[in-house]
């Protein structure tokens, strides 16, 4: 397949066939991330991507899953990313889903007509990254929204019967005692939004980034394990959720969890207590802090 740098696709998708349609990301500017630092912004040419599917075709055959790359490849006209769904179902008969990375501006910049559009065509889920609820921390990390339109973002993905897969990122705040408002924050914004799916995710320090400058300056620190334990049982702590997935896959975690809120969240508690009162670490395992 012809790709052009490295590319990313959430952890779940880890067996979908990636489809780059955008190059880098829109906005490119968060503090904490590394992962379109070499390439400079653009949308490829639609005859490129639909000759990357007929490619794929020749490769593979048929699939069942696809993901829309890089990072925001909703930022594409509305109209252009119709024809690649279009073409995507009509090359491979066994496709059951697409997914595409989407930001908050690029969501917001699409009509809701557009967004049911691209849902009756075949667009099964936008993962957003949330990363906190509070202001000040989505300001200091340069999101480039603020809490009210993020919420508005993710609801209008939802209004548009697309599945929406949501990432925060516990240990944002540091070693502070802003910490507990972070978590209870983005508990606050999840639970305005109702995301499908939750995806929590670590703080890492990636080189490259402000926030590892920062880290080297002594400017910020990296909350240990423990901390981020208390982070996470102060989430779902305050989840208000009707019917939401919520994991903790992904490898920077230092701990695996996969359940469902409201019906999980007494059990998670009870694990947390488990874990951070009673001081037993057997569930913990090293988390991959080479990982984004």
């Amino acid at each position: 397949m012809r790709y052009e740098g490295d590319i990313y696709s959430p952890h779940i998708a880890g067996d979908d066939y990636i489809l780059q349609c955008t190059i880098g990301c829109s906005h490119n500017q968060c503090t904490f991330c590394n992962m379109y630092k070499d390439k400079e912004y653009r949308v490829r040419e639609l005859n490129e991507i639909l000759k990357d599917i007929d490619l794929a075709k020749e490769y593979y055959g048929d699939v069942e899953k696809v993901f829309l790359a890089d990072g925001d490849a909703l930022s594409m006209p509305a109209e252009d990313l119709i024809k690649i769904l279009k073409y995507l179902y009509d090359t491979f008969p066994g496709l059951t889903y697409v997914g595409i990375y989407a930001s908050a501006v690029s969501i917001l910049s699409k009509t809701l007509a557009e967004l049911i559009e691209l849902q009756n065509n075949g667009l099964v889920e936008a993962h957003l990254g949330v990363e906190s609820g509070d202001e000040e921390i989505l300001r200091d990390i340069r999101k480039g929204v603020s809490y009210e339109e993020m919420v508005q973002a993710g609801r209008k993905v939802r209004q548009a019967g697309i599945h929406l897969f949501v990432t925060v990122i516990l240990g944002l705040a540091g070693k502070t005692p802003k910490a507990r408002d972070h978590a209870k924050s983005t508990a606050r914004i999840c639970s305005e939004i109702q995301p499908d799916y939750i995806g929590m995710l670590t703080i890492i320090a990636q080189p490259g980034t402000e926030l590892y400058e920062k880290v080297q300056r002594k400017e910020f620190e990296t909350p240990a394990d423990m901390e981020i334990l208390e982070e996470m049982r102060l989430m779902i702590q305050d989840l208000e959720l009707e019917h939401s997935g919520i994991t903790s896959i992904h490898p920077s975690n230092c701990i695996y969890l996969e359940s469902r809120l409201p019906e999980g969240k007494d059990e998670l508690l009870q694990m947390f207590t488990r874990i951070i009162d009673g001081k037993d670490v057997s569930l913990l395992r090293p988390r991959d802090t080479g990982r984004v």
